[in-house]
């Protein structure tokens, strides 16, 4: 008997989508899902809680975190910069208020920039290293008060105990810096934010090996804010530094 497709993912992936449905599933006090709001901001963060990619949507927080996390992006490269593998939870900020406007309107898209960017602020102020893995920094905004959110956990006790592992984590990600890495050389024009991002990913690499080791040696995790100076390594992470103009357009690949 043919088995149905989604019978084919193993254990562990299948595992991550049945917690997925279930997140976005979750409604509010209102009887809302959370989810079903077509406008919004979604954050995802790593298996140390730590924030590593924000997010706007005005198609549907549904539809959008879905196709990050289920890896149906039509950019067949876009997964080299954020490791799905990588992401434990996800925090949706719904704009409610702006149901049912038109995708176009340019003040619901102001509001939706806005968000974007404190919530991106708040990663930013919540990340051990300062920096989160967007390829493209958003719309510099004034900031606002962050709306109520809901976030969950999309990782289960036996997939944690597996993937959570330091060393699989360390070769996990050293295989997202080579294949980033990769990507670079192979199209040779890419986005400054590309080039960022790859930095920020070394130096998460060589933190989550740095800390491997002082485990095993008994020692305290090392402090990242004595070892590592991400904006001396890559300039300001709050807005983007205006690109030379080129004959062929870096477009982000994850945006």
């Amino acid at each position: 008997m043919r088995p149905t497709r989604a019978d084919l993912p193993a254990d562990d992936v299948r595992a991550f989508r049945a917690k997925l449905t279930t997140f976005l599933d979750t409604p509010d006090e209102q009887g809302r899902k959370w989810s079903d709001a077509s406008w919004g901001v979604y954050a995802f963060y790593d298996y140390d809680g730590e924030p590593i990619y924000v997010g706007q949507t005005n198609e549907r927080l549904r539809t959008r975190v879905r196709r990050h996390l289920t890896n149906q992006r039509t950019d067949a490269v876009a997964m080299r910069i954020l490791d799905v593998f990588e992401v434990a939870e996800v925090e949706l900020f719904p704009i409610w208020a702006l149901e049912g406007t038109p995708r176009g309107d340019l003040d619901a898209r102001r509001q939706l920039d806005a968000l974007e960017y404190s919530v991106y602020l708040h990663a930013i102020a919540n990340s051990r290293f300062k920096a989160i893995l967007n390829e493209k920094i958003p719309p510099v905004s004034t900031p606002i008060p962050l709306p109520l959110s809901l976030r969950g956990d999309l990782i289960d006790p036996a997939t944690r105990a597996e993937r959570g592992h330091p060393d699989i984590r360390i070769a996990r990600r050293a295989e997202t810096v080579s294949r980033l890495s990769a990507v670079a050389r192979e199209r040779g024009e890419v986005s400054d934010g590309l080039r960022r991002v790859l930095v920020i990913q070394a130096v998460r690499l060589a933190y989550l090996a740095a800390s491997r080791l002082a485990a095993a040696e008994g020692r305290p995790d090392p402090d990242p804010d004595a070892a590592f100076n991400v904006e001396a390594l890559v300039g300001s992470v709050l807005h983007e530094t205006p690109e030379l103009e080129s004959s062929t357009s870096a477009e982000p690949l994850f945006d």
